[in-house]
């Protein structure tokens, strides 16, 4: 591979990029006429990173935070939202999205635990309908913490983890994100291994099927120095071809639902 991770990760400047971010919340939330933000805090490295951006930018008191376990959330989830709350000085919400998630189980009637991504989808799915209620209750935006390589990727649930109002780290690659995360003081986050907790043993890079260095690496090198295909193939192998199908499956989840045009059906009346 000729070019090592940390290309990408040395291939933005931290503190004008923390800059620009606050900015970006400052400005989207005050354009908005709305109190604060609400946001899923999981005790993951793109939800830290996130809520400690908007603490930055908003202050503490205008920054709502939600952790909603499943069955497949471990403790030490829950103790590090907590601790991510309590250093940010942010509320913190609890909220067991299991009851819910059953009655979705008991209700639908063709449901079968054994479609493994159709249920754990319903996962986000209902933690997005908990993110706006509190953010209709307190007048509040739901901001989102996807990065770029999941944006590119497509790697989120959409109408779930991808229903939200605005994405402050969404141009940041997921190396990137961990050494912000560093930068910010939660290092200890930064090195946890990225997972959505659909179901037991649940990865996000056991899912892809390569670590985001080298996912990063591809992506970076594709989107960003627009390598042609053919020498990233050279360069990178059989990966590039696993990075542009994702991308390409997925990039419905990007866009806007479609309709037709019926300017050729119009009358003029």
């Amino acid at each position: 591979m000729f070019m090592d991770y940390r290309i990408v990760v040395d291939a933005i400047d931290y503190e004008k990029a923390r800059l620009i971010i606050t900015s970006f919340i400052k400005e989207y939330v005050a354009g908005a006429g709305v109190n604060g933000v609400v946001i899923g805090l999981s005790g993951g490295v793109d939800s830290t990173v996130t809520a400690a951006l908007a603490v930055e930018a908003l202050g503490s008191g205008r920054v709502l935070g939600l952790f909603m376990p499943s069955i497949y959330t471990p403790k030490e989830d829950e103790k590090d939202a907590i601790e991510v709350a309590n250093r940010l000085g942010i509320r913190l919400i609890k909220v067991d999205i299991m009851p819910i998630v059953e009655a979705y189980a008991k209700s639908i009637p063709d449901y079968s635990p054994d479609d493994r991504v159709s249920v754990g989808n319903i996962m986000p799915r209902v933690r997005m309908s908990i993110l706006y209620y509190y953010a209709n209750r307190y007048n509040m935006l739901v901001v989102g913490s996807g990065d770029r390589s999941e944006l590119l990727l497509g790697y989120f649930t959409k109408y779930g983890d991808g229903g939200v109002d605005f994405l402050p780290i969404g141009s940041l690659y997921k190396v990137q994100v961990r050494e912000m995360a560093r930068r910010l003081g939660f290092g200890w986050i930064s090195e946890k291994p990225s997972s959505p907790r659909l179901w037991h043993g649940h990865t996000a890079e056991g899912e892809l099927g390569a670590p985001y260095e080298v996912l990063d690496t591809v992506l970076y090198a594709i989107f960003d120095k627009k390598m042609p295909l053919d020498k990233a193939r050279e360069m990178f192998g059989e990966v590039v071809d696993l990075v542009i199908n994702r991308v390409k499956t997925n990039a419905h989840k990007l866009k806007p639902p479609p309709y037709p045009d019926l300017t050729p059906a119009r009358r003029d009346v």
